[in-house]
């Protein structure tokens, strides 16, 4: 088995092994994994965090040892806590990496950061103040960062930066938590899901205070919450239809 970390700020991770195929997700700077499959110019690989699989492009990442992987693995995740921040290399170039990158793997990409850092398990309180940090940012397919980010994506990185483990598509999260009957059990953080007309989830949101969420849909925006789902103010209709609502913390 091969193992390999992001080096690169934010690199595409594909349906299939071509710059054409569908970006599932993104690989942020210091994530690691395994190397399921290795081809000339693409490599399929499974990411420590979420055991999410997809294609990476062979030049947008370097091979570790198994030990590095497992002195990774073991460690407390390290996030950066900034918007934007850069690292610098032993030549002293510097390279950009984006909110909640993971910082571990600083001394095997022999690297150095000065930034903003977060650690260890945080409050359930601390979700929301979390989720403005992505406020306005657009709506991207497979998108994890303030410059582009999908629904589950958003979920799943606020929950991370405060050291807890979202699985990475809104169907996958569903499984997660417990199950409440009524909004009014809910608390600022838990998670609302919906459904389309064949009963599949296709969304997931944050829910705040006062039957407010906030979600990803065209942009990380706050819209009410009720019974039937979110609605949307702007457009003064429902746009997504409640299925379950759940309990992660």
């Amino acid at each position: 088995m091969l193992y390999g970390i992001c080096n690169l700020s934010i690199v595409p991770l594909r349906f299939e092994p071509s710059d054409k195929s569908e970006l599932v997700s993104q690989v942020l700077y210091g994530d690691y994994f395994k190397i399921l499959e290795q081809r000339k110019s693409w490599s399929k690989i499974r990411l420590a965090f979420d055991k999410y699989e997809g294609w990476i492009d062979n030049k947008q990442y370097l091979e570790i040892t198994v030990d590095q992987y497992k002195s990774l693995n073991n460690e407390t995740q390290k996030l950066s806590a900034d918007l934007v921040e850069f690292v610098q290399d032993e030549n002293k170039q510097l390279y950009s990496i984006s909110l909640g990158s993971t910082l571990n793997g600083l001394s095997i990409l022999n690297q150095h950061y000065d930034g903003n850092s977060i650690e260890g398990v945080l409050t359930k309180s601390n979700l929301i103040k979390t989720a403005f940090l992505y406020l306005n940012a657009p709506y991207l397919w497979g998108g994890k960062t303030p410059f582009g980010i999908d629904c589950s994506g958003f979920t799943q990185m606020v929950y991370k930066l405060n050291g807890y483990k979202l699985l990475r598509d809104a169907s996958q999260q569903a499984t997660q938590g417990e199950a409440l009957s009524f909004i009014e059990e809910s608390e600022p953080g838990d998670l609302a899901f919906f459904d389309n007309s064949e009963g599949a989830i296709i969304h997931v949101g944050i829910i705040m205070k006062d039957n407010y969420i906030i979600h990803a849909h065209g942009k990380v925006r706050i819209d009410r919450l009720d019974h039937s789902g979110i609605y949307n103010v702007d457009k003064k209709t429902h746009t997504h239809k409640l299925r379950v609502i759940k309990k992660i913390i």
